[in-house]
């Protein structure tokens, strides 16, 4: 966006917005300085050191997180001075590894840090998988980070550099990470100089030189990555110039590189000009644009037109152009626009061929370019007349009838009849603007061939009935010629503006009518949170807007990496469909109907690109074959296209931000139950063995009393034991979904009754109040359910002080069974309600891992009950059990049933 002023002179306040933006982003983000090379060797960690003394001398606090001196004294007698973090050291298959200390890091905050080797991938066990991670959450944290990249390192670079090196590079590091660098600063040194360190083993030790020289290091392959990391610069370089330009408002053009656009219409010459541009770019190893320009002025294209326009754009694409169709009202504005908004420095165009007198009609696009085009040079080059037939300049555009001509004339004699009835009160000058007013309308309704005629209508009928000598056409007075010309020129005038106004809302609603589809697009891609949803809502849009079938494939693991439908849909696939499907897939650009690769092919095949990498395949099956032939169609499907593939972007890394959350909760679940745990079984453990073997040393000599008292404790802590090996399977169960519920009717007391018992040698000198009504029942599992009964008396027992009573109540609510288990303990602290039922939380200084809770919960859910815990007035907490009916509970058997039944046989 240009920061140009508007047409009343002030500045546009959307581009001061967009520049105030990007400063400040520019000042409250934390910086990333990337010292950049071709290899190793070329000196980046020394460089950065260097740059790192030089900053501690001029007072900023610069730490080394990490740094590899591989054994070099010069690079080490850098770090010599710095303060420097302890490295991690990690265990690994016998071996133990350091990488950078992140914690550490992360709490001394310094202002700047130096982490060497941004591609490196961190040992088993770390937190992060690569290091470029840590350095995002160095970042991220507010601290500078300053480090070191080769340029086989980068993600986009790397089947290039492989061609080059025939050295697949395993680590890598995402484009995304390398355009965040706030500074990237190129060290270059010649590949002699590389090779003359690697001999004298400043590169890597004698035995591995030796071995890199052979593969990776030759003379040839160091040129090529030299050539190669001095591109990626410049481009880097280039993109920053041009932001700069564009946050700043600069339009004058600057030539710090050619860049060279062609300017493509429907002439047959046209191909030639592109062929021409294409030459012209590559000897100036510049990039370069082919750029059309629609808009309303100007006749229509016939369909041959747009076929040859498509061709043209076709061709420019496969030969490395990139293809801009832009819109505006004149296209030498909208094309010089373009240019300066892309800093070209050259600008091809083919020479006129029309006759002279047209551009006086329709205007004159090399005149307007070499006018407007300022520091930019403009190409002129002949065409191809013997590529075809000239494109027709008016071409046959649903041509009037002779009805339409018929219908043109009512408007004129209605308004010869209104001035034939006026003409004795106004004057010729009235009538005239009666006549005006119905060509008008005349253009408004029928167009400008039969606006024309009406024009001449008028003309005549003013002469033959309102001039003297009136019911001739003789003029005896010069003054009503200049009249009759007025008059004939205001209505072509008119008839001309009318239809171009026509066009440009023909336009204007064709725009709309893009710019609404992509919005709705947009808002239900919005709304997919899966994949298969957003291949749902593509496949809809593409059919409602385009009329053409579509379908989405992705890349699958399940099919070694190949491509599979995301969602199910109408369009059937065929073998050559799926054909062009990988073949986009694999080398990430268009091909299929109409297009130069695979051309026969039914289906178009459009790439969904992330980060400059394929993550999927939009085919679509046009709706006439045709159909994506025209240059606008096609581009905005490319929109769509682009949208769909940010959309995908967003759900992949949804899913992987799910994955990293799943992680860490079992991480921290791991964790969590390994501290929680591990005291707890050492305790019942230690003493069952401390027990064992005094009994065992013993022997004989032990008196009976202490033997049984010993042996009870193996007993009790054996039992406690056990109760907590069932509440880690029980747990385990309720986690995985296997729990298994078999429903009966069970009474509340036996149930309750059972449990009590198990419970009887703790419940010694403590008082129970129960309230459980014998017919109150419960449609249970009897097993499961003991279960919830045990944990909630034991953690009644544990939280109850010795001389309280624990209150025990049920009871019969509407079509469910409540049991209430009250206790008179230190009660829940405020807020933690729900949060005790959660794992390995435990709110007191009680023993036991935290499970029982969030196992009575599970078995409660999973009966279709719920359990909610509060904190009574008079002190403790109340845990209450609600476990609905499905059914009314069978009535108890009355007094005279029972003893009607017969009584059992005797054994």
């Amino acid at each position: 966006m240009s920061t140009r002023d508007s047409e009343d002179g002030r500045p546009d306040p959307d581009a001061l917005l967009e520049r105030v933006q990007a400063e400040h982003v520019e000042q409250t983000r934390s910086k990333l300085h990337i010292w950049f090379g071709a290899s190793p060797g070329v000196g980046k960690t020394f460089t950065m050191l260097e740059n790192a003394q030089r900053l501690r001398r001029e007072g900023v606090e610069v730490v080394v997180g990490i740094v590899e001196t591989h054994g070099r004294r010069e690079t080490a007698a850098l770090v010599a001075g710095l303060e420097q973090i302890p490295r991690k050291r990690v265990a690994h298959r016998g071996r133990t590894l350091e990488e950078l200390d992140l914690d550490a890091v992360l709490k001394r905050h310094p202002a700047v840090v130096l982490v060497d080797e941004l591609a490196h991938t961190n040992a088993p066990g770390s937190r992060h998988q690569k290091r470029w991670q840590d350095v995002m959450e160095l970042l991220e944290a507010g601290i500078e980070v300053h480090t070191t990249l080769n340029v086989q390192h980068v993600e986009s670079l790397n089947d290039v550099v492989a061609g080059i090196t025939h050295v697949r590079v395993r680590e890598t590091v995402p484009d995304a990470i390398v355009e965040r660098a706030d500074e990237m600063e190129l060290v270059d040194v010649s590949p002699e100089v590389v090779l003359g360190r690697l001999r004298e083993g400043k590169v890597y030790v004698p035995e591995q030189a030796t071995r890199a020289a052979g593969s990776f290091f030759k003379e040839g392959n160091l040129h090529a990555l030299r050539e190669l990391a001095l591109r990626v610069t410049a481009e880097r370089v280039d993109a920053e110039v041009v932001a700069w330009r564009r946050q700043h408002g600069i339009e004058a053009t600057w030539a710090a590189r050619d860049r060279v656009m062609v300017c493509v219409g429907p002439s047959p010459g046209s191909g030639r000009l592109v062929r021409a541009a294409r030459r012209m770019a590559t000897a100036l190893h510049a990039p370069w644009i082919a750029a059309y320009v629609e808009g309303p002025v100007g006749p229509p294209m016939t369909e041959a037109d747009r076929a040859r326009l498509a061709a043209h754009l076709r061709l420019a694409e496969s030969l490395g152009a990139e293809v801009e169709v832009v819109s505006g009202e004149r296209a030498a504005d909208a094309l010089l626009e373009l240019a300066r908004r892309r800093n070209v420095t050259r600008i091809v165009c083919g020479k006129p061929t029309h006759a002279r007198w047209r551009d006086f009609i329709w205007g004159s696009l090399l005149d307007d370019l070499v006018r407007g085009s300022g520091d930019i040079d403009v190409h002129v080059i002949a065409g191809e007349p013997a590529e075809g037939p000239a494109p027709e300049r008016h071409p046959p555009r649903a041509a009037p009838s002779l009805v339409a001509y018929a219908q043109g004339t009512l408007p004129i004699a209605v308004a010869g009849g209104i001035a034939a009835l006026l003409r004795s009160h106004v004057e010729l000058a009235d009538i005239v603007m009666i006549f005006l007013v119905a060509i008008a309308v005349t253009a408004a309704f029928l167009g400008r061939g039969p606006s024309i005629f009406a024009s001449l209508c008028a003309v005549a009928v003013l002469d033959f009935f309102f001039v003297p000598p009136f019911g001739t056409f003789a003029v005896t007075d010069f003054r009503h010629v200049l009249t009759f010309g007025v008059m004939l020129s205001a209505g072509i005038l008119i008839s001309t503006l009318t239809e171009r106004i026509r066009r440009q809302s023909i336009t204007a609603r064709e725009r709309e009518r893009r710019t609404a589809a992509l919005y709705a697009l947009a808002r239900a891609l919005a709304g997919a949170r899966d994949v298969a949803a957003i291949a749902s809502v593509a496949s809809a849009k593409v059919r409602e807007v385009f009329e053409s079938a579509a379908v989405l494939l992705v890349p699958s693991d399940e099919a070694g990496g190949g491509l599979v439908t995301a969602a199910p849909g109408p369009l059937e696939l065929t073998e050559m469909d799926r054909t062009v499907a990988r073949w986009v897939f694999e080398h990430g650009r268009q091909a299929g109907r109409g297009l130069e690769t695979l051309p026969g092919a039914r289906a178009l095949g459009i790439p969904l690109l992330a980060e400059g990498k394929p993550i999927g395949v939009l085919t679509v099956v046009p709706t006439p074959e045709t159909r994506f032939e025209d240059p606008r169609q096609r581009h905005h499907l490319i929109v769509f296209a682009e949208q769909i593939a940010l959309a995908l972007d967003r759900a992949r890394l949804a899913e992987e931000a799910a994955r990293a959350e799943l992680r860490a909760e079992t991480e921290e679940m791991r964790s969590s139950l390994l501290s929680s745990v591990s005291h707890d079984l050492r305790t019942p453990i230690a003493t069952v063995l401390g027990t064992a073997t005094t009994l065992l040393e013993s022997g004989e000599s032990m008196r009976g009393e202490q033997r049984a008292e010993l042996l009870l404790n193996v007993r009790d802590e054996a039992a406690r034991l056990g109760r907590l090996v069932s509440n880690l399977l029980d747990m385990t169960r309720v986690e995985s979904g296997g729990l298994e519920v078999k429903k009966e009717w069970v009474p509340l007391e036996e149930l309750l009754g059972a449990v009590l018992n198990r419970f009887e040698p703790r419940l010694e000198g403590r008082e129970v109040h129960i309230d459980v009504p014998g017919d109150v029942v419960a449609q249970i599992d009897p097993v499961l359910f003991e279960q919830v009964l045990v944990n909630l008396v034991e953690n009644a027992i544990k939280h109850t002080p010795a001389g309280s009573p624990i209150e025990i109540r049920a009871s019969r609510v509407g079509n469910a069974a409540l049991l209430e288990i009250a206790d008179r303990g230190p009660g829940i602290p405020k807020g933690s309600e729900g949060r005790v039922f959660e794992k390995f939380v435990r709110e007191s200084g009680a023993g036991g891992v935290g499970l029982g809770l969030a196992i009575c919960k599970g078995i409660v859910q999973a009966h279709g009950g719920t359990i909610r815990a509060s904190n009574r007035p008079e002190g403790g907490a109340s845990f209450v059990v609600t476990l609905p009916f499905t059914e009314e509970p069978p009535k108890p058997p009355t007094e005279n049933e029972s003893e009607a039944q017969p009584a059992a046989a005797p054994p």
